[in-house]
């Protein structure tokens, strides 16, 4: 608990077997109250695992439903469960457990009610072995992000996510995509409904074990995110007004 507020972990897995012990005795208990993990038909026995090493709450599911789906079905146990401030963690330690209290700290004194952990701020990125055709791709695309949404973040590509029950009960993020486009939608969400968006300093790592997707897929997210981007424009000079992804529940 922090202040009273229920502290919930979030993991998207999919064949994090190898990683996910070593993430998850880093989380910072008892400040964390709960874990879900949310197994997406991994090929590996990452559900088996999560079981193993103590994972209070396991959301198997049988069939591939993709990253958005993944998150999908995690916010909303998280919501069942009473969470009033949620951080997603991925398990393949890309990110690290330690700057949960921070993430947690800034949104449980209501700084701002959204914390994105930050790869670009402090040049992480590239010292953590971010490829470079990623790290241009993510320049230009948070650059015209930031036109088109009129807002201004460091990126909107990272998967460090933290959000208060406010947020989560107040955006669709049940109509968003199931891919990983899931991400920017959701964001674009965020900044539609004026929700406040704080960033924090985020080393990470790219190492074999670390999940990432190749060129043909990070191509494809890139064309999605420029389509979510101008479709936000279009919303916010009036021409998309009826998008029921900008519409609260």
């Amino acid at each position: 608990m922090y202040k009273g507020k229920k502290v919930i972990a979030v993991l998207p897995a999919y064949n994090a077997a190898l990683t996910l012990e070593k993430t998850y005795r880093e989380i910072p208990f008892p400040l964390v109250d709960e874990v879900i993990l949310c197994d997406d038909a991994s090929r590996d026995e990452t559900a088996k695992l999560a079981k193993k090493i103590g994972i209070p709450h396991v959301i198997i599911h049988e069939t591939n439903k993709g990253y958005g789906g993944n998150q999908k079905s995690l916010y909303n146990k998280a919501l069942e469960l009473g969470g009033d401030i949620v951080i997603m963690l991925h398990p393949d330690y890309q990110y690290t457990p330690k700057l949960i209290p921070a993430m947690v700290n800034i949104i449980g004194d209501e700084l701002y009610p959204v914390v994105l952990g930050s790869r670009i701020l402090g040049n992480g990125a590239l010292k953590g072995g971010m490829p470079v055709y990623k790290y241009i791709a993510n320049r230009f695309l948070t650059f015209t992000q930031n036109v088109l949404v009129n807002h201004k973040l460091s990126e909107y590509h990272t998967g460090y996510r933290a959000f208060s029950r406010e947020v989560l009960e107040g955006i669709n993020f049940n109509q968003n995509d199931d891919d990983f486009i899931f991400d920017n939608e959701m964001l674009s969400q965020i900044i539609y409904a004026g929700y406040g968006i704080g960033e924090v300093t985020c080393p990470t790592k790219y190492f074999e074990e670390a999940s990432s997707i190749n060129f043909r897929r990070s191509a494809k997210y890139g064309l999605g995110v420029l389509r979510v981007s101008f479709n936000h424009f279009l919303a916010r000079i009036g021409l998309r007004s009826n998008m029921k992804m900008y519409k609260k529940k």
